[in-house]
């Protein structure tokens, strides 16, 4: 029952971290890369579409990213979706492909996104707290129940205070290698 506790405990806090990556993968650096634009929602034949599914995103350049719609129909959709977004890109559309070129980052845009960074592994790290904390609550039903002895609660909370620390630790360190990232010139 513990065991199940655990796995429980594993699978969802790894899912907040993955949900952290996978946003910190949107936080535009100085780089170029398909992630800051793959999950942006396009209004394709009445529809939102994430544009991955709609075009194929490659990085010719550093500073840009080009967008090869696979239906020539949507390039006008895509773009307004590129337009309307908040990443403050300006397409350049030559009728085929749409050409994002992405403008160096200014010190006081770096230290915003630094901020949100730090919100967001924030807000990562209030997940996971909170998961143990249901996850104790849990336990401590079970034993008063009689399903689990108190030396059993006592282990279990033990090993989900482990696995808290360690994601935790998880966090900080993906935290830290996109701020270097982010002040990177």
């Amino acid at each position: 029952m513990i065991k199940d506790i655990l796995r429980e405990a594993a699978e969802r806090m790894q899912s907040a971290l993955d949900t952290l990556e996978e946003d910190l993968s949107g936080i535009r650096t100085g780089r170029a890369s398909p992630a800051l634009v793959e999950r942006l929602p396009v209004d394709y034949y009445g529809s939102s579409t994430p544009l991955i599914q709609l075009a194929s995103i490659s990085v010719p350049e550093p500073r840009m990213l080009l967008v090869r719609p696979f239906d020539p129909a949507s390039l006008k959709d895509i773009e307004k979706a590129l337009m309307a977004s908040d990443l403050g890109l300006t397409p350049n559309n030559d009728g085929k492909v749409i050409r994002l070129l992405l403008p160096q980052l200014t010190e006081d845009r770096r230290k915003d996104l630094v901020r949100v960074l730090h919100n967001r592994m924030e807000e990562t790290r209030v997940k996971i707290r909170n998961i143990r904390r249901d996850l104790i609550r849990d336990l401590r039903e079970f034993e008063k129940e009689g399903l689990i002895s108190e030396d059993d609660l006592e282990r279990g909370e033990k090993e989900l205070q482990e696995l808290t620390d360690k994601l935790s630790e998880k966090v900080e360190l993906i935290g830290e290698a996109k701020e270097k990232e982010i002040l990177e010139v």
